[in-house]
């Protein structure tokens, strides 16, 4: 890891604190993750709103990447609201090579009834044509600073279990892969049968 060139034109006092947060399912592709250092020089930067159709761009790819090419609802307009107002949902960090965007680290704050203070890291993806190159791990390596930066006490995300190398690429980092919990979740379908079948009077 000593030899990996990470490359950054923010600092820490340009770190902004979020918020607010969304609890959605985490997608990352990960078997684009090694420790080999950077062939080439890629910097890495918090995005701004005008990354937004890059960001779009990565997100779709990762969701064919894991055999959902149509789960992805979400629109450029959802990220500049959602990321760049004045109370942002996520950070992301972007990586940019000779002007383009080739991957990104996106995550958000959660919070532990057991440790307080946590981030969740919801995607991180490479293009396909750009991976192998130490990219995906400089893109990890700063959001794991960026969380420890803010001071939080655990970071957290999920991996497919399918996605065997992904899986031995975190326990190589010091990540530990719990297999004894299972993630589950509403989509907004199931969401409004929920409150259609329990309703709230007092909201």
């Amino acid at each position: 890891m000593d030899s990996i060139q990470f490359f950054c034109n923010d600092t820490n006092s340009s770190y902004r604190l979020h918020t607010n947060r969304k609890k959605i399912r985490t997608r990352i592709c990960c078997h684009i993750l090694t420790f080999a250092p950077m062939k080439k020089q890629a910097t890495i930067r918090q995005a701004t709103s005008a990354d937004v159709q890059s960001i779009l761009a990565l997100i779709k790819e990762l969701a064919v990447f894991e055999r959902e090419p149509d789960a992805v609802v979400l629109t450029t307009d959802d990220l500049v609201r959602d990321g760049f107002g004045e109370h942002p949902s996520f950070v992301c960090f972007v990586a940019e090579e000779d002007q383009q965007i080739v991957g990104l680290a996106l995550g958000y704050p959660r919070y532990s009834t057991w440790k307080g203070k946590t981030m969740h890291l919801e995607d991180l993806v490479v293009q396909e044509d750009h991976r192998g190159k130490g990219i995906g791990f400089a893109l990890y390596k700063r959001f794991i600073h960026y969380a420890h930066f803010l001071q939080v006490r655990r970071v957290e995300w999920a991996v497919l279990d399918w996605n065997q190398s992904a899986i031995d690429f975190y326990e190589q980092t010091g990540a530990a892969v719990l297999s004894d919990w299972r993630t589950a979740q509403m989509d907004q379908h199931a969401i409004s049968t929920f409150i259609n079948q329990y309703p709230d009077e007092n909201i």
